[in-house]
């Protein structure tokens, strides 16, 4: 058997970034789910607690999340897909104070995504947001998962949950919790040589992200394609004149190239080998431009198309699932710490 995890945050409405890196591969993985395997789906609303949203939109941005996931083709009546809300289960909490009592206050504290979010010396940080690796870790143990697939900025935390697994059953002396593969094992596992990175539209240094406040950053899932072709042409490249797979010294051209092969579906290689050498940037952008039109032209009438009821009967099943799951690795973790017989 072979448990999987995932979940994106219902902060900011999801980007092309989400869904090829994410969302796209999580879909093809379920088409071939065997009978024994469970796929777990969540929304992470717990976590986004820790960011400044907007609370009185935050509950239909949640089921919104999840409209996308079906809107993606994920088959939710699938006896061994669980769809469910993080907050509905309330294992998810019991198990990060359990956790916390065996994580290391220096080893959270290198956490990189909270150096970098609190590098301001803003004495504002919430403690929530150092302690969101913890709850992620729980997260991955109730469902006894093995395969996580995470962004690239997401794989420290998933070492960590190995760590504090293997700890964990190094102090008990038992197998109480489920150790996660490797980042190596889990990029194998999901067909990928390393976790896929699309970049920002207008500083391609940084990754493409939900949380900027740049919109033309990013192509959202709920974008125009005219709003769409906007972003793409006035994205940011280089002065170099000359097309080029190189994420070295031209990773806005680059990024460009990788969207192209991932929203035709066509081979990195092929791509390469049409546009290497040329030097018409406005035409690699008009072409990239056009298919990112057409993949949210079709993408956008089955978004439509999924209503809440459709939604809210799919998390209605899965969370009296992920409950009854999330609380037999519970009940194993209050055992060994003598909480109960």
């Amino acid at each position: 058997m072979t448990n999987i995890l995932t979940g994106l945050q219902a902060t900011g409405t999801l980007h092309i970034g989400n869904y090829f890196g994410s969302i796209k591969q999580l879909v093809q993985k379920s088409n071939t789910l065997r009978p024994e395997d469970n796929l777990y789906l969540f929304v992470p609303d717990l976590h986004s607690l820790t960011a400044d949203i907007d609370h009185a939109k935050f509950y239909d941005a949640v089921l919104d999340n999840i409209r996308i996931y079906l809107a993606s083709g994920l088959d939710t009546t699938k006896p061994n897909i669980c769809t469910f809300r993080q907050s509905r289960v309330p294992a998810h909490t019991q198990m990060q104070w359990f956790l916390s009592c065996y994580s290391y206050f220096g080893q959270i504290s290198k956490m990189t995504q909270f150096k970098d979010k609190s590098s301001d010396n803003n004495q504002n940080i919430n403690v929530g947001l150092f302690t969101y690796p913890i709850l992620m870790a729980g997260d991955i143990f109730l469902y006894d998962a093995e395969y996580v697939p995470v962004g690239y900025d997401q794989t420290q935390h998933l070492e960590l949950a190995r760590d504090l697994a293997i700890r964990f059953n190094n102090k008990f002396d038992q197998p109480v919790l489920t150790v996660p593969k490797s980042t190596k094992d889990q990029n194998i596992y999901f067909g990928m040589d390393k976790p896929l990175n699309i970049l920002s539209l207008t500083n391609p240094l940084n990754k493409m992200s939900k949380s900027s406040t740049d919109l033309s950053s990013k192509i959202l899932l709920t974008d125009s394609p005219q709003i769409a072709t906007k972003k793409i042409m006035s994205a940011t490249t280089d002065s170099l004149e000359l097309i080029n797979w190189d994420w070295d010294n031209q990773p806005g051209i680059t990024n460009l190239l990788q969207i192209l092969s991932l929203v035709t579906d066509t081979p990195t290689a092929q791509i390469i080998d049409k546009w290497r050498g040329q030097t018409r940037y406005g035409d690699l952008k008009k072409e990239v431009a056009f298919s990112i039109g057409q993949f949210l032209t079709e993408f956008q009438i089955k978004y439509k198309a999924v209503t809440d009821e459709v939604i809210l009967q799919a998390v209605a099943k899965g969370e009296v699932i992920a409950n009854l799951q999330a609380e037999i690795v519970l009940t194993r973790v209050k055992k060994v710490l003598g909480l109960i017989k």
